[in-house]
């Protein structure tokens, strides 16, 4: 019986290593947590937004004129209210065409407010600025009740959670003269952007979504819009689906993008409004035909050169299309040598589900530690597992290592890795840094490792890989494939797997059980709240008595120390 156990046990050992993936699956949908902390801190989303833009991301509405213009001119002054100033991109191109025009704008974001009020065509006798939630403020403190002849909505609306749009109709409703009319332009279905969002974790809600860096954005049916502003007391005098290809040449791009363009009217009689419902779609230059759908008062006038309202760069930045500016630099000083370290900026962090794309305290940890005792990995091979975009052990070991190679299994942080390996080290140890993928178990790459270095590896480094449970077999797995078993290179150096992380899903009994499957005996261990005094601990002689107080980033932080049996 023994015997039989031990073979079974043996040809478990032995079995092709489990692939796992230990960066989430995509689900298309944000959690209750982060849904509802969007909606209460949109203004401060949003006053990111323009502190990162300022007003360099709407182009100037020019032509409001061209297309609203008989709603501004006409006899006596016209009192205008826009919603969602940002700033300013509205207000100061109709203060230029219509000198009795007087504008309040309001904006959520203090920010926004504030550029508005810096604009050097500002001026108090033209314009009153003020912060205000739709949702939340009342605009009879800041406005007489019906004194507004137009209200116009440009790409504001869809920053407002669906259930809430009511509220902010209703609020608009109460300043807006009798027979005052919105004016409206906001994303429709359909649009690139909408399109790209479903290949990502970002959905809050039907055809309602959060970007990269916060802000939301609905997209819009004409039914969902008809049905919306009818219900809240206006009815709909045009209604029109405007439809564009932008060509980004520089990037190669096409961005297919699609508004719905309005005029709603204030009813007292919302019930008698069906009647004026309009509907068409406007089909514009390099965009294909589509019948549209004509009832009566259709916006009928074609325009062909329709204005894009964003700053062609920056919304390409905005839609996700290959950004450029969603990563910041961070310097790890490691003794006398700086890393500057490019990883997804904090403003994008909580919307990405690749954890590969941070640099995690326990990388800063281990990377210390391998610039300080450079003996652990001097002369031998080293294989990094799950190195993210940071790879900075592998670069710290590179120093006085053979040969070092930085895994990971996630392509976009590979990607990043790449670049922060060139910038970062040069010739010769950069000839000694090898980047490739690796996902545990994924038995391609473990044999294209393989091929770069047969005989296995001194030494393997893991910095937070143990925080899925699924994935602590695959890497024990791993790990026991790439490790060398012919003995150490020195008499006095056995390989080991060092690991260091802190301690989440996963407990130190489930890591050691793992690890004696496939082989792995713990040999030491510490724990940054209670440094060891034992004089033969491995890992504790690492540590100079100062190191515990400038380089340990967290008290929480744990080594584990490895060997095979």
């Amino acid at each position: 019986m023994a015997s039989g156990a031990q073979e079974g046990e043996e040809q478990e050992q032995q079995q092709a290593p489990q692939r796992i993936q230990i960066f989430p699956t995509p689900t298309n949908a944000i959690s209750p947590f982060w849904r509802e902390k969007y909606e209460r801190e949109a203004n401060k989303y949003w006053d990111i937004f323009y502190k990162r833009h300022q007003d360099r991301f709407f182009k100037d509405r020019h032509y409001l004129d061209k297309e609203w213009g008989h709603y501004f001119s006409g006899s006596g002054k016209k009192v205008l209210l826009e919603v969602g100033c940002g700033a300013g991109n509205t207000i100061f191109p109709l203060l230029a065409t219509y000198p009795d025009v007087f504008v309040y704008a309001c904006d959520f974001s203090p920010r926004a407010v504030n550029l508005v009020k810096m604009h050097k065509d500002f001026k108090e006798s033209r314009v009153s600025a003020f912060v205000c939630d739709l949702t939340v403020d009342d605009l009879i403190k800041e406005i007489p009740p019906s004194s507004i002849d137009i209200v116009t909505m440009i790409f504001v609306l869809s920053a407002v959670s669906p259930e809430k749009m009511p509220l902010a109709l209703q609020n608009i409703r109460k300043i807006l003269k009798p027979n005052g009319c919105v004016l409206f332009r906001d994303y429709a279905i359909g649009d690139l952007a909408q399109e790209r969002f479903t290949c990502k974790d970002q959905k809050i809600s039907e055809n309602f979504y959060v970007r990269g860096d916060g802000t939301r954005a609905f997209y819009f049916s004409n039914e969902f819009l008809t049905s919306l502003f009818e219900e809240n007391g206006f009815h709909v005098e045009e209604l029109g689906l405007c439809c564009k290809q932008v060509e980004n040449r520089s990037r190669e791009l096409v961005m297919n993008r699609r508004w719905i363009q309005a005029v709603f009217r204030h009813s007292d009689d919302a019930s008698s409004s069906s009647s004026m419902e309009a509907s068409v779609k406007i089909d514009l230059p390099g965009e294909e035909y589509i019948e549209p759908k004509v009832r009566e008062n259709t916006l009928t006038e074609v325009v062909n050169n329709f204005d894009v309202d964003m700053s062609e760069g920056v919304a390409v930045d905005m839609f996700g299309i290959s950004p450029s500016n969603d990563s910041e630099t961070v310097v790890v000083n490691l003794g006398e040598s700086n890393y500057k370290i490019e990883v997804l900026s904090k403003e994008y962090q909580h919307t990405c589900k690749s954890t590969g794309l941070m640099l995690w305290e326990s990388a800063r940890l281990m990377a210390s530690v391998l610039a300080g005792n450079p003996t652990i990995v001097a002369g031998k091979r080293v294989l990094e597992l799950g190195c993210g975009c940071g790879g900075i052990c592998s670069m710290a070991a590179v120093v006085s290592a053979d040969l070092v190679v930085a895994t990971d299994g996630d392509t976009n942080a590979l990607d990043l890795l790449s670049r922060n390996v060139n910038s970062n080290i040069k010739p010769p140890f950069l000839d000694k840094l090898i980047t490739k993928r690796l996902q545990w178990g994924n038995r391609d790459h473990i044999e294209a490792i393989k091929e770069i270095n047969n005989r296995g590896f001194d030494v393997i480094v893991g910095t937070d890989v143990t925080y899925i449970p699924e994935a602590i077999l695959p890497l024990f797995a791993t790990a026991k494939e790439m490790i060398s078993s012919k003995g150490g290179i020195t008499v006095d150096w056995e390989p080991a797997l060092i690991l260091c992380h802190v301690f989440r899903r996963v407990d130190e009994p489930s890591i050691l059980s793992a690890a004696s499957k496939f082989g792995f005996r713990l040999v030491d261990k510490w724990h940054a709240g209670t440094p060891s005094n034992q004089s033969k601990s491995i890992i504790n002689s690492w540590f100079s008595e100062n190191a515990f107080k400038d380089c340990i980033p967290s008290t929480a932080l744990n080594i584990m120390y490895f060997q095979i049996e």
